[in-house]
């Protein structure tokens, strides 16, 4: 009685997983001999310098609150809401006459609603910036 482990490995191994692994390693071959010195030393450079990279943007606690900030649903509606605004503004910018200038056309975006709300947007975020900065003064921040 002959059992599977008296059988030559070929004889088991499927005729499709062998030509996978004669390929497998055939493209092994190719990156070792595309693998030239300068090539691997450019590697071995981008590979530091972005470890480095990552190393100080970890460390910068500004940019990690930032992070932790932006990860947040009402920050990202508002990204969201930010991407989509730029995206009209600069089709509506494209497609819309030069503002001629003068008192009269201050005058009549001071009453347009979209203004108003876009002047009260700036002054929440002018507000609530200062009060962080004051309060990170008072903490020796």
């Amino acid at each position: 009685m002959t059992t599977q482990t008296d059988m030559p490995l070929a004889a088991t191994v499927n005729n499709n997983d062998l030509q996978r692994l004669i390929e497998f390693a055939q493209l092994i071959t190719s990156a070792q001999d595309a693998m030239s010195d300068e090539l691997v030393t450019r590697l071995a450079r981008v590979m530091n310098e972005g470890i480095a990279l990552l190393d100080r943007l970890t460390r910068n606690e500004g940019l990690m609150r930032l992070l932790q900030v932006l990860d947040q649903p009402e920050s990202q509606r508002l990204l969201i809401g930010f991407a989509d605004a730029l995206r009209v503004t600069s089709r509506d910018i494209a497609i819309t006459a030069p503002a001629k200038g003068g008192l009269a056309e201050l005058w009549s975006a001071v009453f347009d609603p979209g203004t108003q709300e876009g002047i009260r947007l700036l002054a929440k975020l002018g507000q609530h910036l200062n009060q962080s900065l004051r309060e990170q003064h008072r903490r020796g921040q």
